[in-house]
């Protein structure tokens, strides 16, 4: 087998049922000891990639999670009314699917908002959480902040929230109806962006790997200033 420079083996940058790895290679033989070298090896290297995708979407499964501490959101009770009134509904999981969800961001037309799409048992969405937390605490009296709460039961993304919490709601979407209608179908964490005028304007699909990144994004995608 002959595999051409530039050829790749990639991983997801993120989890989700439709995200198992690629193989992008251009592969010749010219023998049957290649064939067979081949018919050999394909077995074991699926059996790789299945164990490194697991471990990738679903982190230390092993390990109980500690959570991230929030920091002071005390500022965003100052906020503007539609705004304000998010963070009066700080870390709750809301009902109503893609009608409350759409209901919501007519609400906050004339606001940039930032959604993000998570679930508890999500490795990066765990990883990239902070991130939300610290840029909504800096950011979230003049740009709105959601999340869709993807995938997962009722009963782990609240414990997840009571670990980690957030200032703002999550919609609760198991059936990945509103998940489908932000662009984020193909695994998670996923990330939406609006602009003022309620125009999705890019979604991220991965994980944000710093918070200097996620704001990189907001004052591309989101903030009128951008």
């Amino acid at each position: 087998m002959k595999v051409k420079a530039g050829d790749s083996l990639r991983g997801p940058q993120q989890c989700g049922p439709n995200n198992l790895y690629l193989i992008t290679t251009e592969m010749s033989w010219s023998s049957d000891s290649n064939f067979s070298f081949l018919r050999k090896a394909l077995p074991l290297l699926a059996a790789l990639v299945v164990s490194v995708t697991l471990t990738a979407c679903s982190g230390d499964s092993d390990s109980v999670y500690a959570g991230s501490p929030p920091p002071d959101y005390g500022q965003l009770a100052d906020g503007p009314a539609p705004l304000a009134g998010i963070y009066e509904q700080a870390n709750q999981l809301l009902p109503g699917g893609t009608e409350a969800f759409d209901s919501r961001m007519t609400e906050l037309e004339g606001y940039p908002a930032v959604v993000n799409v998570w679930a508890s048992w999500c490795g990066p969405c765990r990883i990239e959480f902070p991130h939300f937390q610290d840029a909504s605490a800096e950011m979230g009296t003049e740009i709105a902040f959601l999340g869709v709460n993807s995938q997962d039961s009722e009963s782990a993304a609240a414990t997840f929230l009571e670990s980690s919490p957030v200032p703002y709601p999550s919609f609760y979407d198991p059936d990945e109806e509103i998940t489908e209608s932000l662009g984020a179908g193909q695994g998670l964490p996923a990330t939406a962006f609006f602009n003022a005028a309620g125009e999705r304007t890019f979604t991220k699909l991965g994980p944000y790997e710093d918070e200097a990144a996620l704001v990189a994004d907001i004052e591309r995608y989101a903030s009128e200033t951008g």
